[in-house]
């Protein structure tokens, strides 16, 4: 678990980061009795099923299964190994990790990652000294021409790549990075001809973009002239990935959950131009359309009565960057309003004519996604009989994809309303846009009962299997009982080689260090495991001495119930004269007999 971190720094990790605290940052959580609940960050969904105990430090989503502990949600929700993630919460608590020379296979796996961080960190330094120095008086004019403050060009880490071919590169070479590293970040190109390298990012003002830690993961260059392409990113890297990062998301997290809104815009300027007029709760995508992964990182900003607000542009590549981005947010279960500029105005350009007072009437009066589809169809195709003929085959997919049954059938109606047509016809082409409505994860939306604690991906087995998964939680929400199991031997008892692994690891690790649930969650690298013991520390038991040795003895009623009807199969077997089936129940007879008596020499604990 921790070939390279020693145990008791992984300790103090633990015992100092709270893991309610990491997960607000990228999931909006209420209170919900002794636990936390929000939007699961792992799959889309409209009630609250994701679960935080900070009693406990673990979390569990009743929906997906996803769960485990603060170390868990890092390496899910970043795609970190355990170290990275290890060494991202050390950082953030202050704890130093030692370290030990790495062999070249462990530093290539282990530290790639890091690495590159590093490196975006040291190119970040670099454009930003070149911009503020003479190199880049021309750059930092242009800035400020454009309406950036001089705070904001700071606080964004704003930055300059000076023209010619090479200039990081030699900065790197100078201070002994792998050039390889560079390549792998992006930050430098293979010449086409010969052998060699060049600087990825030439004569442009260079915009980090960082993750939710708030380290530079890409960079966005911009030309300052007609020069083409006008604006060039990083490509994906193993720490950058467009589907899931957005420009600005570290800085919109708090004022996203203060206000239950976010702002998504198109453009670095944009953004930043957002910031400066006080709309800190905005995102900017990078060169591509939104994905399911970021409406579910917006959602998880915004919380389960939050919106978004998309900002677009009133000409064409705008309106059908809105219309694209429907489906995505009908699929993610976020509600979002479109706001449309007048014609000529980006977010940039309308703050800095109009100021944030008119932009903010603008965005009351953002239109839902699909009446803006509506009036965008009926803009395009007029209101004659082909016109409405195409407004209802281009809107009947969308209006098909509105999950909620009543919002479906408000929207029907509107349409209706709105061209003129049946209502009826409408929803009859509706019904034949094919597929099935988005719906809601059907799965429990919070913690079941004591009869339905199953992991999502293990269906109930029988009485027997239902007794070992409740004999596992008791130990997991009440382990002042673990002795008494451990002694009578229950977990020989054991049909599920999966509850039954859990079992003698809690036990080993009890009787090691007497530790808490998180710290039990990291003994194990594979995932089901760790989300079946969440699921099952986190599901809704009350246990008291009185009911655990019920328990107990129901679980020692089994056990003797399936003796006698084993002894009775035994019995069947030699009157009908099957051997096979005589010599394995006979074995599986003496293992047991083998158990019960190491147990009671004290070979097993």
């Amino acid at each position: 678990m921790a070939a390279y971190i020693p145990d008791d720094k992984i300790e103090a990790i633990k015992t100092t980061c709270d893991i309610v605290e990491i997960i607000s940052e990228s999931v909006s959580l209420r209170r919900a009795g002794r636990n936390y609940l929000g939007l699961c960050p792992f799959h889309a969904e409209k009630t609250p099923s994701f679960t935080v105990s900070p009693e406990k430090q673990i979390f569990y989503c009743f929906g997906c299964g996803a769960g485990g502990n603060v170390f868990s949600f890092l390496m899910k929700q970043d795609g970190l190994t355990f170290p990275e993630a290890a060494r991202t919460l050390a950082r953030r608590c202050g704890i130093d990790l030692p370290s030990r020379k790495l062999s070249p296979f462990e530093k290539k796996k282990l530290t790639e990652r890091e690495m590159i961080l590093t490196l975006n960190g040291e190119a970040m330094a670099f454009y930003r000294s070149c911009l503020f120095s003479e190199k880049g008086r021309e750059a930092m004019a242009y800035l400020l021409k454009r309406g950036m403050a001089r705070k904001t060009i700071e606080d964004f880490n704003l930055g300059y790549a000076p023209d010619g071919w090479d200039h990081l590169l030699r900065q790197f070479r100078s201070s002994r990075k792998p050039v390889q590293t560079a390549l792998a970040a992006g930050l430098i190109i293979p010449r086409k001809k010969g052998e060699g390298y060049y600087d990825r990012f030439r004569n442009r003002i260079v915009f980090p973009i960082s993750n939710a830690q708030s380290q530079p993961i890409g960079f966005g260059g911009r030309v300052m002239d007609d020069a083409l392409p006008k604006y060039l990113n990083s490509p994906e890297t193993p720490v950058y990935n467009k589907s899931r990062s957005l420009y600005g998301l570290d800085r919109a997290r708090t004022k996203s959950r203060e206000t239950e809104t976010i702002y998504v815009v198109e453009g670095y300027f944009d953004r930043l131009a957002m910031h400066q007029f006080g709309f800190e709760n905005t995102v900017a995508t990078l060169g591509t359309s939104l994905t399911a992964d970021h409406v579910r990182i917006l959602k998880g900003f915004v919380g389960e009565g939050g919106r978004a607000i998309l900002v677009y542009d009133s000409d064409q590549a705008g309106i059908k960057a809105a219309q694209r981005s429907v489906a995505v947010f009908q699929k993610g279960l976020l509600e979002a309003r479109i706001l449309v500029l007048p014609e000529g105005y980006d977010p940039d350009s309308f703050l800095m004519a109009h100021g944030p007072d008119e932009f903010r009437k603008a965005a009351e009066n953002a239109m839902g996604m699909i009446a803006f589809m509506v009036e965008s169809a009926v803009e395009k195709y007029g209101l004659g009989i082909d016109g409405k003929v195409r407004i209802v085959n281009d809107l009947r997919v969308a209006i098909r994809a509105v999950a909620d049954p009543v919002a479906r059938s408000l929207q029907v109606k509107h349409l209706a309303e709105r061209i003129g047509v049946d209502e009826t016809v409408i929803l009859q082409k509706v019904r034949q846009a094919g597929g099935s409505p988005a719906r809601n994860d059907r799965r429990p939306s919070g913690p079941p009962g004591r009869a339905s604690v199953a992991t999502p991906a293990r269906p109930a087995r029988g009485d027997g299997w239902r007794l070992e998964r409740q004999v596992v939680t008791m130990m997991l929400q009440f382990p002042e009982m673990i002795a008494d199991i451990s002694e009578r031997g229950l977990l020989d008892h054991f049909t599920d080689p999966l509850l039954a692994d859990i079992g003698r690891g809690i036990i080993e690790y009890y009787n090691q260090s007497g530790g808490d649930v998180a710290g039990l969650v990291s003994r194990w690298e594979d995932a089901e495991k760790k989300a079946l013991i969440a699921r099952l520390a986190l599901s809704d038991e009350h246990w008291d001495r009185s009911g655990c040795t019920n328990l107990i003895n129901q679980f020692e009623s089994s056990i003797r119930r399936h003796d006698k009807d084993l002894v009775k199969r035994i019995e069947s077997a030699e009157k009908s004269g099957d051997i096979n089936l005589l010599a394995e129940l006979l074995q599986k007879k003496q293992h047991q007999a083998r158990k019960t008596i190491q147990r009671q020499s004290g070979a097993v604990k």
